[in-house]
Protein backbone atom coordinates (compact mmCIF):
# COMPACT_ATOMS: atom_id res chain seq x y z
CA UNK A 1 0.00 0.00 0.00
CA UNK A 2 3.09 1.94 0.83
CA UNK A 3 4.48 1.95 -2.35
CA UNK A 4 0.97 2.33 -4.35
CA UNK A 5 0.39 5.83 -2.33
CA UNK A 6 3.89 6.97 -4.04
CA UNK A 7 2.08 8.20 -7.55
CA UNK A 8 -0.45 9.93 -5.87
CA UNK A 9 2.01 11.86 -3.62
CA UNK A 10 4.20 12.29 -6.78
CA UNK A 11 1.38 13.56 -8.75
CA UNK A 12 0.43 15.88 -5.78
CA UNK A 13 4.11 17.37 -5.57
CA UNK A 14 4.05 18.14 -9.09
CA UNK A 15 0.32 20.21 -8.95
CA UNK A 16 1.67 22.08 -5.82
CA UNK A 17 5.29 23.25 -7.37
CA UNK A 18 2.72 24.32 -10.47
CA UNK A 19 0.18 26.10 -8.68
CA UNK A 20 3.59 27.74 -6.04
CA UNK A 21 5.20 28.80 -9.50
CA UNK A 22 1.66 30.24 -11.13
CA UNK A 23 1.42 31.95 -7.42
CA UNK A 24 4.75 33.36 -7.62
CA UNK A 25 4.19 34.38 -11.54
CA UNK A 26 1.08 36.10 -10.89
CA UNK A 27 2.12 38.04 -7.78
CA UNK A 28 2.62 42.01 -8.65
CA UNK A 29 5.49 43.35 -6.94
CA UNK A 30 8.65 45.22 -6.97
CA UNK A 31 10.35 45.58 -10.16
CA UNK A 32 7.47 45.09 -11.96
CA UNK A 33 7.32 47.66 -15.01
CA UNK A 34 3.98 48.12 -17.03
CA UNK A 35 1.91 50.33 -19.80
CA UNK A 36 -1.55 50.43 -20.01
CA UNK A 37 -3.78 51.67 -23.20
CA UNK A 38 -7.31 52.14 -23.73
CA UNK A 39 -9.90 54.70 -23.79
CA UNK A 40 -10.08 57.56 -22.32
CA UNK A 41 -13.16 59.85 -21.67
CA UNK A 42 -12.69 63.29 -20.33
CA UNK A 43 -15.88 64.98 -18.73
CA UNK A 44 -14.73 68.67 -17.17
CA UNK A 45 -17.12 69.65 -14.82
CA UNK A 46 -20.18 71.31 -15.43
CA UNK A 47 -19.86 75.04 -14.35
CA UNK A 48 -16.66 75.90 -15.92
CA UNK A 49 -16.54 79.96 -15.30
CA UNK A 50 -17.45 83.13 -16.71
CA UNK A 51 -15.06 85.25 -19.26
CA UNK A 52 -15.29 89.41 -20.59
CA UNK A 53 -16.52 90.15 -16.89
CA UNK A 54 -19.27 87.31 -16.69
CA UNK A 55 -20.16 88.15 -20.56
CA UNK A 56 -19.88 84.36 -21.62
CA UNK A 57 -20.85 81.60 -19.46
CA UNK A 58 -18.53 78.79 -20.38
CA UNK A 59 -18.94 75.41 -20.98
CA UNK A 60 -16.24 73.18 -22.28
CA UNK A 61 -17.50 69.90 -23.62
CA UNK A 62 -16.51 66.14 -23.23
CA UNK A 63 -14.14 64.14 -25.14
CA UNK A 64 -12.94 60.69 -25.91
CA UNK A 65 -9.75 58.93 -27.39
CA UNK A 66 -7.08 56.98 -27.35
CA UNK A 67 -5.11 57.10 -23.83
CA UNK A 68 -1.80 55.27 -21.93
CA UNK A 69 0.25 54.85 -18.75
CA UNK A 70 3.87 54.26 -18.00
CA UNK A 71 4.51 52.97 -14.89
CA UNK A 72 6.97 51.20 -12.55
CA UNK A 73 6.55 49.11 -9.43
CA UNK A 74 9.39 49.88 -6.83
CA UNK A 75 7.78 48.13 -3.96
CA UNK A 76 5.39 45.57 -3.46
CA UNK A 77 2.81 48.15 -2.60
CA UNK A 78 4.26 51.16 -3.84
CA UNK A 79 4.34 52.49 -7.27
CA UNK A 80 4.69 55.49 -9.93
CA UNK A 81 2.66 56.00 -13.03
CA UNK A 82 2.28 58.76 -15.94
CA UNK A 83 -0.92 59.05 -17.30
CA UNK A 84 -0.19 60.31 -21.18
CA UNK A 85 -2.58 60.71 -24.45
CA UNK A 86 -3.14 62.25 -27.59
CA UNK A 87 -4.28 65.70 -27.34
CA UNK A 88 -7.96 65.89 -26.67
CA UNK A 89 -9.89 68.20 -28.44
CA UNK A 90 -12.61 70.22 -26.78
CA UNK A 91 -15.51 72.14 -28.20
CA UNK A 92 -15.59 75.03 -25.81
CA UNK A 93 -19.32 76.52 -25.75
CA UNK A 94 -19.89 80.24 -24.53
CA UNK A 95 -23.98 81.29 -23.66
CA UNK A 96 -24.68 77.50 -25.01
CA UNK A 97 -23.05 78.03 -28.37
CA UNK A 98 -20.23 76.28 -29.70
CA UNK A 99 -17.96 79.63 -30.84
CA UNK A 100 -14.57 78.17 -29.08
CA UNK A 101 -12.00 75.38 -29.16
CA UNK A 102 -8.86 74.65 -27.56
CA UNK A 103 -6.46 70.67 -27.79
CA UNK A 104 -4.64 70.03 -24.28
CA UNK A 105 -2.06 67.50 -23.11
CA UNK A 106 -2.87 66.37 -19.60
CA UNK A 107 0.20 64.12 -18.45
CA UNK A 108 -0.25 63.61 -15.06
CA UNK A 109 2.17 61.65 -12.85
CA UNK A 110 0.89 60.12 -9.93
CA UNK A 111 1.99 57.76 -6.77
CA UNK A 112 0.30 54.41 -6.07
CA UNK A 113 -0.73 52.26 -3.42
CA UNK A 114 -1.55 48.51 -4.02
CA UNK A 115 -2.98 47.31 -0.67
CA UNK A 116 -3.26 43.86 -2.35
CA UNK A 117 0.07 43.83 -4.36
CA UNK A 118 3.14 41.00 -3.76
CA UNK A 119 0.36 38.77 -3.51
CA UNK A 120 -1.19 36.07 -6.05
CA UNK A 121 -5.12 38.01 -6.35
CA UNK A 122 -6.10 38.34 -9.59
CA UNK A 123 -8.18 41.60 -8.78
CA UNK A 124 -5.31 44.59 -7.88
CA UNK A 125 -7.10 47.70 -6.95
CA UNK A 126 -4.62 50.79 -6.49
CA UNK A 127 -5.15 54.22 -5.79
CA UNK A 128 -2.93 57.32 -6.62
CA UNK A 129 -2.26 61.12 -6.18
CA UNK A 130 -0.29 63.44 -7.66
CA UNK A 131 0.36 66.46 -9.53
CA UNK A 132 -0.98 67.66 -13.57
CA UNK A 133 0.82 69.59 -15.89
CA UNK A 134 -1.52 70.82 -18.99
CA UNK A 135 -0.71 72.65 -22.13
CA UNK A 136 -3.29 73.67 -24.02
CA UNK A 137 -2.85 74.42 -27.90
CA UNK A 138 -4.87 75.27 -31.21
CA UNK A 139 -7.64 77.30 -29.47
CA UNK A 140 -10.14 78.93 -32.01
CA UNK A 141 -12.37 81.50 -31.10
CA UNK A 142 -14.86 82.39 -33.61
CA UNK A 143 -15.39 86.32 -32.47
CA UNK A 144 -11.69 86.59 -31.74
CA UNK A 145 -8.01 85.19 -30.47
CA UNK A 146 -8.14 82.72 -27.70
CA UNK A 147 -5.13 82.32 -25.76
CA UNK A 148 -5.24 79.48 -22.64
CA UNK A 149 -2.25 79.33 -20.19
CA UNK A 150 -0.56 76.14 -19.36
CA UNK A 151 -1.70 74.85 -15.72
CA UNK A 152 -0.36 72.69 -12.82
CA UNK A 153 -2.78 71.19 -10.16
CA UNK A 154 -3.09 68.06 -8.36
CA UNK A 155 -4.35 64.97 -9.26
CA UNK A 156 -6.39 62.16 -7.62
CA UNK A 157 -7.01 58.30 -9.01
CA UNK A 158 -8.49 55.11 -8.13
CA UNK A 159 -8.49 51.69 -10.42
CA UNK A 160 -8.28 48.27 -10.64
CA UNK A 161 -6.56 45.16 -12.61
CA UNK A 162 -8.21 42.07 -13.34
CA UNK A 163 -5.37 39.38 -13.88
CA UNK A 164 -5.52 37.45 -16.97
CA UNK A 165 -2.24 35.80 -17.03
CA UNK A 166 1.75 36.25 -16.32
CA UNK A 167 1.56 39.29 -18.11
CA UNK A 168 -2.00 40.97 -19.52
CA UNK A 169 -4.95 42.47 -17.43
CA UNK A 170 -8.13 44.04 -17.64
CA UNK A 171 -8.00 47.52 -16.55
CA UNK A 172 -10.17 50.39 -15.31
CA UNK A 173 -9.14 53.43 -13.62
CA UNK A 174 -10.19 57.02 -12.70
CA UNK A 175 -8.66 60.58 -12.29
CA UNK A 176 -9.78 63.75 -11.14
CA UNK A 177 -7.53 66.56 -12.25
CA UNK A 178 -7.54 69.99 -11.06
CA UNK A 179 -6.88 71.80 -14.41
CA UNK A 180 -7.77 76.15 -13.90
CA UNK A 181 -6.26 78.12 -16.81
CA UNK A 182 -6.40 81.73 -17.44
CA UNK A 183 -8.18 82.96 -20.67
CA UNK A 184 -7.03 85.99 -22.89
CA UNK A 185 -9.24 87.17 -25.60
CA UNK A 186 -7.21 89.52 -28.06
CA UNK A 187 -4.50 90.00 -25.92
CA UNK A 188 -6.73 91.19 -22.84
CA UNK A 189 -7.09 89.52 -19.82
CA UNK A 190 -10.82 87.50 -19.84
CA UNK A 191 -11.45 85.88 -17.12
CA UNK A 192 -10.14 81.78 -15.79
CA UNK A 193 -11.99 79.09 -17.18
CA UNK A 194 -12.43 76.27 -14.21
CA UNK A 195 -12.51 72.73 -16.09
CA UNK A 196 -11.54 70.15 -13.43
CA UNK A 197 -12.32 67.08 -15.60
CA UNK A 198 -12.90 63.62 -14.42
CA UNK A 199 -10.81 60.89 -16.87
CA UNK A 200 -12.35 57.11 -16.95
CA UNK A 201 -10.19 54.42 -18.76
CA UNK A 202 -11.08 51.36 -19.81
CA UNK A 203 -8.39 49.10 -21.73
CA UNK A 204 -5.68 46.32 -20.74
CA UNK A 205 -2.77 46.19 -18.62
CA UNK A 206 0.47 44.33 -19.95
CA UNK A 207 3.41 43.96 -17.29
CA UNK A 208 6.74 43.43 -18.43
Amino acid sequence: MRHSSLPILFVTGLAAASLLASTQALAYGAGDFFTRVGVAKVSPKGDNGTLANGAFSVDVQDKTDFAFTLGYRFHDKLGVELLAARPFEHDIALNGDNLASTKHLPPTLTLQYYPLGGTASRVQPYVGAGVNYTRFSSEHLAIGELDLENSWGAAGQVGVDLVIDDHWALNAAAWYLDINTDATINGAAAGSVDIDPVVVMGGLSYRF
